[in-house]
């Protein structure tokens, strides 16, 4: 692993904790060992991942998301949101908009300011997918909503892609996510694994626990939040064209779907907690 980045920043979104290394001086990303041992919470710093800033041709920066297994996950609602906080509040400027990209594109970022910087982001999260092809709609051409999952005949989900992949559960107990989660992650039907929601429809609603693909339980998924918001408006049980308030274990985010799912909102909190000495990797 070689990096110029001389310093991390810890970041999270609603409990969902970031390491971010600025590496753009070099454009030289880490590897998963290093991401695993940054994000281990008794032998390194402690996060659900890292988050490596590099050089972009087509916006400010280019955002990878290691997960704390040392896999890589194309998109990160809660993670972009810690990015945007860091690239704004280093650049001495209030802008109304900035563009991160990301495996799922080039997003659209509207930070929101507060006495410390930017306090919270409104994402252009892009369209939700029904076909992709790691969604089981890749194998077969056809949508997988409200189906059942092959292999649980009591369970029905949604697959939908939002740059990455997610499993939705509509009305399935939000404290199965430990129990059906792990197992749900590596369901055959998803190629490359599987972001996992247990969804609850509340009158306030929705609430949602994840299982993430790579780190397992976390406090918040901004994009696990959108896929749940997408799987209630296609099962007619919250509206589209609304801004729909989904409460996860950290607190709440707010998404927008628009009927035809062309470019899904995100918006939500993001706060900084410190900053170190990137360490060097014990052995190597």
């Amino acid at each position: 692993m070689s990096t110029t980045a001389e310093f991390f920043f810890k970041y999270h979104g609603l409990g969902n904790d970031f390491i971010l290394l600025d590496c753009r001086q070099d454009g030289v990303d880490i590897d998963a060992k290093f991401s695993q041992w940054l994000c281990d919470r008794r032998r390194g710093v402690g996060a659900d991942g890292v988050l490596c800033l590099l050089p972009s041709d087509s916006a400010l920066a280019r955002m990878v998301v290691h997960n704390a297994d040392g896999s890589i996950a194309e998109m990160c609602g809660n993670g972009l949101r810690c990015a945007v906080k860091y690239l704004v509040d280093h650049s001495g400027e209030k802008p109304e908009r900035i563009e991160v990209e990301t495996g799922a594109g080039v997003l659209s970022c509207m930070p929101g300011y507060g006495a410390d910087g930017v306090a919270e982001v409104e994402i252009s999260m892009g369209p939700a997918r029904l076909i992709a092809p790691n969604l089981p709609s890749g194998a077969t051409g056809q949508p997988f909503v409200g189906e059942v999952v092959p292999g649980h005949s009591g369970l029905r989900g949604h697959a939908i892609n939002m740059g990455n992949p997610h499993l939705v559960l509509l009305d399935q107990p939000l404290e199965d996510a430990g129990r059906l989660g792990p197992e749900l992650e590596r369901h055959p039907a998803f190629p490359e694994r599987t972001n996992v929601e247990f969804v609850q429809v509340t009158e306030e609603g929705l609430a949602v626990v994840v299982w993430e693909r790579g780190c397992g339980l976390t406090e918040a998924c901004g994009t696990g939040a959108c896929a749940a918001a997408v799987a209630a408006v296609l099962a007619r049980r919250l509206p589209a064209d609304a801004w729909l308030r989904v409460t996860l274990p950290g607190g709440d985010l707010h998404i927008r779907v628009p009927s035809d799912l062309s470019d899904v909102r995100l918006r939500g909190p993001v706060s900084f907690v410190f900053t170190g000495v990137v360490p060097d990797l014990p052995g190597r």
